[in-house]
């Protein structure tokens, strides 16, 4: 049973659901649809039809979820036109990785927070396990080794600020933004759903997106063979380039497991956009406030705009 991707509204047909969003967009002027027409379809007016068809094409196509999730995610961030923060990563400076270790110092406090949401909403003893491994992973530390949470504030401590000065700073409003959109999706979306949204973003620094048709990694991996770059930056980024992979995969497996119904994946599908937009939105919040750091920043990130 399709549904629409803004409001939810269920259907028997793609066709219904474009006449839907249609009406809703043209006749309503329903902001919500527009916005999302505009963002996730085409600025250009379309027909019923053609939108229809373009509904089926992306949400419908003979993909498992996993495949789905893996291929939709690399083609909005590095697809023919990769994030610009993942184009600055190939070459990072000192003020991209502070607006990096700022800003993610908020995504990882409520990284843990809304996996505590799913292994509330949760009976599945193979989730729970999963998600407390990743809730001590990110931010107490396991098997020996430190958290990413302490990973990223030495990251920061040794581009030359201090614990308290990190730990001073409240998130930009696209951050926060981000952050709201998340929680709200664990609190009124079913735990796999919730899920989805959350460990799909860990495919942004998998290793192996290259196979899947990525045109550059998260970050250039000569960085951590590199003099240029100290320890501490290269253990941050080692630790998540190394571990995504095997988390973001066997995430997907329990979420494809616990997900057979056609409506179940549609749904997720649905929250996987919202979530990928508000990672958009957030990556953005950490080039901005690497521009605080390194005004000259924004010459380079205009060459870019225009390459």
């Amino acid at each position: 049973m399709p549904i629409c991707p803004i409001c939810r509204i269920e259907s028997r047909s793609w066709d219904e659901i474009s006449d839907h969003i249609y009406f809703m967009a043209n006749e309503k002027s329903d902001p919500d649809h527009i916005m999302w027409l505009n963002r996730f379809v085409s600025k250009n007016k379309l027909s019923k039809e053609e939108l229809s068809n373009r509904l089926r094409n992306y949400f419908d196509e003979p993909k498992s979820l996993p495949e789905w999730i893996r291929y939709r995610f690399i083609e909005k961030f590095y697809g023919k036109n990769p994030h610009l923060f993942m184009i600055l990563m190939q070459n990072p400076t000192r003020g991209l990785l502070l607006g990096y270790v700022i800003e993610h110092r908020h995504f990882l406090q409520n990284w843990v927070k809304v996996l505590s949401k799913i292994i509330y909403n949760t009976d599945k003893e193979d989730v729970i396990r999963y998600e407390l491994e990743n809730i001590a992973t990110e931010y107490i530390g396991y098997n020996g080794k430190p958290s990413h949470y302490e990973l990223l504030i030495k990251m920061g401590e040794s581009l030359g600020l201090s614990r308290e000065k990190i730990l001073s700073y409240e998130p930009l409003p696209s951050t926060k933004e981000a952050i709201s959109t998340w929680r709200n999706i664990a609190e009124t979306r079913p735990w796999v759903e919730t899920m989805a949204a959350m460990h799909s973003l860990e495919l942004a620094a998998d290793k192996t997106n290259l196979k899947y048709g990525a045109k550059i990694h998260y970050f250039n991996p000569n960085i951590l063979s590199s003099n240029q770059y100290n320890e501490h930056v290269k253990n941050f980024l080692r630790e998540g380039y190394e571990a995504d992979e095997g988390h973001a995969g066997e995430a997907l497996r329990l979420i494809d497991n616990y997900s057979q119904d056609y409506l179940t994946k549609i749904n997720i599908k649905v929250t996987l956009l919202k979530s990928w937009d508000a990672l958009d939105k957030y990556l953005y919040a950490r080039i901005q406030r690497a521009m605080e750091f390194e005004p000259e920043l924004f010459e380079v990130i205009r060459s870019e705009s225009y390459s």
